[in-house]
């Protein structure tokens, strides 16, 4: 397998025949098979419905422009598979993610044959490399992203500086529960005795499940509504566009200014750290084919909400004139309210169905858009819409585009319009 990335990326994808299996034994024993790499270097666990990622991206951006070495893991991948594990930013190449794949493999066969439900997972194999990734590369520190929930994660394995529970609402509740203090309850799971926890915004009755469960584990709560009210005027400035990424980088001041002194993060540090995140997909402005387009991985209820307040941000913005908006989405529960929201502000809508198993149909989606869109409603391929590198077939050259919904219709844009990050690899994606 050394040296066949295709071969690499065929295993790796008959992982994924595994299914999702909630659990976090088989990532205990696989790590201490491996001699618990995820405990070689201190870090940061981030959970949350939204703004994880965003969140994580922000503290790894405050804690590299204070001079340590970082260590970033997040999912899903944009484009690239190595997007997901980076050492000070660089992906994890196709090289080392063949080496990794050829060195783990017989621990994961080893372990498969200890119990039949006992082999790991795509996503714990993945999990099982960063953490390598990061003890070879002596990072400082590791922020780590929960992929779905907290108490039974992959990734709960690691004994955090800070654990971050940065918002909170309905989503994967077939897997999480179906109230909001059910899956408080499960992201709360990533909360450690006497480790400090921070909270984002959280509906009131999660936030009681959590400061409950951190009262427990004798873990002091920091609060972003408690250290910065509801005036988002006071809330710190970051270049990632929105209200809700200034409540992210509440967040992630909070978390650095808990870390303590020894991580040398002042209050400068901090804001330039804020000032200088790259995190692509969230409200992101670029041109196409000489069209303003905005691409914006809004693909859940909480999602929809800000969405909303973007959209109209925009349309004031534009004078009145309502944009195009490109969407597909995976799944009814999560299309509805981003339709809804989207035909609020929409001129024209093209539907697009990612290629991932859960997308919605084109008759599932067109069956959401309510009776009252008065505008022009397409049935197109991303192959259609963007046939080549600044290429564009939508819109004319005075329209602003909006790219909205799955971020795996964002990636397999992105790896269309911009060769130079490779092919996309977006049959490796976890669910």
């Amino acid at each position: 397998m050394a040296g066949d990335y295709r071969s690499v990326q065929d295993y790796l994808f008959s992982l994924k025949s595994l299914g999702v299996r909630y659990g976090i034994d088989r990532m205990r024993r696989f790590s201490e098979l491996l001699g618990h790499p995820e405990r070689a270097f201190p870090c940061i666990h981030i959970t949350g419905t939204n703004g994880k990622g965003s969140t994580s991206a922000m503290l790894e951006s405050v804690l590299r422009g204070a001079g340590w070495r970082t260590g970033l893991y997040t999912s899903p991948h944009l484009v690239r598979l190595g997007e997901r594990v980076q050492v000070d930013r660089s992906i994890l190449g196709e090289r080392a993610l063949s080496d990794y794949a050829l060195e783990l493999r017989p621990v994961a066969e080893r372990l498969g044959r200890e119990g039949a439900d006992m082999h790991p997972t795509f996503f714990e194999f993945m999990t099982a490399m960063a953490f390598l990734q990061f003890q070879r590369s002596c990072c400082d520190v590791g922020v780590i992203e929960v992929g779905m929930g907290g108490a039974l994660d992959a990734t709960n394995v690691v004994l955090p500086e800070v654990s971050v529970i940065t918002s909170l609402s309905l989503d994967h509740c077939e897997m999480l529960g179906d109230s909001v203090e059910k899956i408080a309850l499960t992201k709360a799971g990533i909360i450690k005795p006497g480790r400090p926890v921070v909270i984002g915004r959280l509906p009131a009755a999660a936030e009681a499940v959590v400061r409950e469960v951190a009262a427990r584990q004798g873990s002091e709560v920091l609060s972003v509504r408690e250290q910065f009210g509801e005036d988002i005027a006071r809330y710190p400035q970051t270049n990632l566009e929105g209200d809700y990424q200034r409540w992210n980088a509440a967040t992630a001041t909070l978390v650095a200014r808990r870390l303590g002194a020894r991580w040398r993060l002042d209050e400068g540090t901090i804001a330039r750290g804020l000032q200088s995140v790259s995190w692509p997909g969230r409200w992101q402005r670029g041109r196409v084919g000489g069209r303003r387009v905005i691409f914006d991985a809004s693909h859940n209820p909480e999602g929809a909400e800000v969405l909303e307040a973007n959209l109209r941000r925009l349309v004031s913005e534009l004078g009145g004139r309502r944009p195009v908006v490109i969407t597909g989405v995976l799944g009814a529960v999560r299309a509805q309210p981003l339709l809804e929201t989207i035909c609020h502000h929409a001129s024209e809508l093209h539907l697009v169905v990612p290629q991932q198993a859960r997308a919605c149909s084109f008759g599932e989606l067109e069956s959401l858009i309510p009776a009252s869109f008065a505008g022009k409603v397409s049935r197109d391929t991303v192959e259609a819409i963007f046939p080549g590198p600044d290429q564009c077939t939508v819109g004319g050259p005075d329209d602003t585009l909006v790219i909205t919904g799955s971020i795996y219709l964002l990636g397999e844009i992105l790896s269309r319009l911009e060769p130079a990050r490779g092919p996309g690899e977006g049959r490796l994606q976890d669910f």
